[in-house]
């Protein structure tokens, strides 16, 4: 029974993990990457659509990326998706076939708001993790009656050194990034 408790848990915090590192990626760095650009939603024949759905996404040089759609026709509705978009602060330049979008350098003052952004989106993570962990604990306190307060307390031991694993792998990432943003 604890061992199921303890399985569910890692598996939510790995996935807690795994959608912290992805919206780390969404903030940009000095260069263009793809990824920046997955949750830009573009309003297609009236549906929110996510772009990565209506084009393909290219990245020729450093600091510029090739958007190419797959209906021409959204070309004008993709673009402004991206010129909406916040924190991104793209240029987006539509040819008629494709959407090309220019990155500008980031300014030192503009690096640091981006080293707050992620450091707020990665204490949000872990406050994400905290809650699973206070939600698994709860879990193991309701099996007292059935099991051991001995095996209750290994159980939770467990579920700490869990915890610490999870957050730790927020801080490498978090490190990561602030360290890709603060790179000139």
């Amino acid at each position: 029974m604890i061992a199921d408790v303890l399985a569910e848990t890692t598996s939510r915090m790995a996935r807690a993990v795994d959608a912290a590192k992805e919206d780390f990626a969404t903030v940009r760095t000095g260069r263009a990457n793809p990824q920046m650009f997955q949750k830009v939603l573009v309003d297609y024949y009236g549906t929110p659509t996510p772009l990565a759905q209506l084009a393909s996404l290219a990245n020729p040089e450093a600091r510029s990326l090739i958007i190419t759609p797959y209906d021409k026709s959204a070309l004008k509705a993709i673009e402004q998706a991206i010129r909406d978009m916040p924190n991104l602060g793209a240029n987006p330049s539509n040819d008629g076939n494709i959407v090309r979008v220019t990155m500008p350098e980031l300014t030192a003052d503009r690096r640091k708001e981006y080293v707050k952004l992620v450091k707020a989106k990665g204490e949000d993570a872990k406050v994400h993790v905290r809650g699973i962990r206070r939600k698994a604990k709860d879990e193991l306190d309701a099996l007292k009656s059935e099991l051991g307060e001995d095996e209750i307390a290994r159980g939770e031991k467990e579920l700490d050194a869990l915890t610490r694993q999870h957050v730790d792998l927020i801080d490498d990432a978090l490190k990561r990034k602030e360290a890709e943003l603060l790179e000139v």
